[in-house]
């Protein structure tokens, strides 16, 4: 497969060559269909075939991610199994090898780190990269990232690359020449990259903020960056002018480098209730509210912990944390949200009045101390996995794809302040 490669705003056929590059250059590396690319990788003879890894269709699976073959066929990623063997049943189906896809992960981690110290990894599959010319790359963007594409290429699977002044229009430009594909936008054309394309083409925009901008004709990034102050506040409240900067291109982000990554010891998340929480059926839903973004930024970063911690703080100012070990590390918040509710026992009583909680995740390393349970079913990763954890997934997609507020639980109207 040749690379498609497209410098944005400059025609290199023509022998137009672009000026240096100024400011920060920062890009996104996507893996292409990995799971798939990797099961590809050790099976040859599935190389050119429809292939599907995910759930069971009789037990109502989910497609985790699928060959470009199968995409054909309508299949995609968070699709319910059944659906997708409906589309494509002559489909090669496998359920993954979660410690295959981290170790060739990991390879690509290490391709990259060795370009450059600031290596921001989103995912398994995907990272933002710093490749800003003097500061951590001695050579113009487009070297760097050729070569990084050339590196992976000759592990046996495939990346898109993107590269802008900063995420967003990195994210932007890595979805527009998949698969293979490399995609630069120098630094002075980002108004014009994005005004013509889909709001939906920034994360962030999901589809009910899609549905709602389109009611009010704002239909592309350039309309987006035009819109009245008022409009963008009924659509993203504070977040109104945040999107605005987004959309013309003038984000400021910085990229977090590997080595400060390998220091997170704990993946947590808190909230602040702007009404003391007494009763018990809110704490508890507060507490599986917190437990799906901890589960969900555990599998984004291919963590599994092996501590919960519930922490409380009350209305008259004191709080108390309680912590239970994991017979088995994870990431499935089914599993761990279960242990934090019978923790809420240890700290909490009828009566007492929340007004924040929290959960955490903790003791990434496993090398030794922890226990062996027969009754409880271990994946490929050596994480406890519940038979929830393939709906999970597939919610983290939906969310990745259309934003966080594309799909919620009933629970979460609790706490609309």
């Amino acid at each position: 497969m040749k690379r498609r490669e497209h410098t944005y705003g400059y025609k290199d056929a023509a022998g137009v060559t672009p000026p240096p590059w100024t400011g920060p250059a920062v890009g996104l590396m996507d893996l292409d269909a990995f799971f798939a690319s990797v099961e590809m990788l050790d099976h040859p003879e599935w190389r050119g075939k429809p292939l599907i890894v995910g759930g069971d269709a009789d037990s109502r699976g989910v497609v985790s991610t699928c060959s470009y073959e199968a995409r054909r066929f309508g299949v995609h990623s968070a699709m319910p199994s059944a659906e997708a063997r409906r589309l494509c049943p002559q489909a090669i189906w496998t359920h993954g090898h979660f410690d295959r896809y981290r170790e060739v992960s990991a390879q690509v981690m290490a391709i990259l780190a060795d370009e450059t110290p600031r290596v921001e990894r989103v995912s398994i599959d995907e990272a933002f990269i710093d490749i800003t010319p003097g500061r951590f790359a001695p050579e113009d963007p487009l070297q760097v990232a050729r070569r990084i594409s050339d590196r992976v290429a000759a592990l046996g699977v495939t990346c898109s690359i993107g590269v802008g002044c900063n995420k967003t229009v990195a994210k932007i430009a890595s979805e527009r020449d998949k698969p293979f594909g490399l995609t630069i936008v120098r630094p002075g054309t980002e108004q014009r990259f994005l005004a013509a394309l889909p709001v939906s083409a920034m994360s962030g925009i999901g589809r009910s903020a899609e549905e709602r901008l389109r009611r009010m004709r704002i239909y592309t990034l350039g309309e987006l960056s035009r819109a009245p102050e008022s409009t963008l506040a009924s659509i993203f409240g504070v977040n109104g002018e945040r999107m605005r900067q987004r959309a013309l291109g003038l984000e400021i982000s910085e990229v977090t480098s590997l080595d400060e990554e390998r220091e997170v010891k704990s993946v947590s998340n808190e909230r602040t209730f702007a009404k003391d929480l007494t009763e018990r059926g809110d704490i508890e839903a507060a507490i599986a509210l917190l437990g799906e973004s901890v589960g969900r930024r555990l599998r984004r970063q291919g963590l599994t912990g092996a501590t919960v911690t519930l922490k409380l703080k009350y209305s008259y100012g004191s709080g108390r944390t309680a912590q239970r070990r994991l017979p088995h590390p994870t990431d499935d918040e089914n599993i761990f949200v279960a242990v934090a509710l019978e923790l809420l026992d240890k700290i909490w009583q009828k009566g007492m009045h929340v007004r924040l909680a929290g959960v955490g995740m903790s003791d990434f390393d496993h090398q030794g101390g922890i226990q062996t349970d027969l009754f409880c079913e271990i994946d490929g990763r050596g994480a406890q996995s519940s038979d929830r954890r393939d709906l999970s997934v597939a919610i983290d997609a939906v969310r990745d794809k259309f934003g966080d507020t594309a799909l919620s639980f009933g629970r979460q109207s609790r706490f609309n302040d």
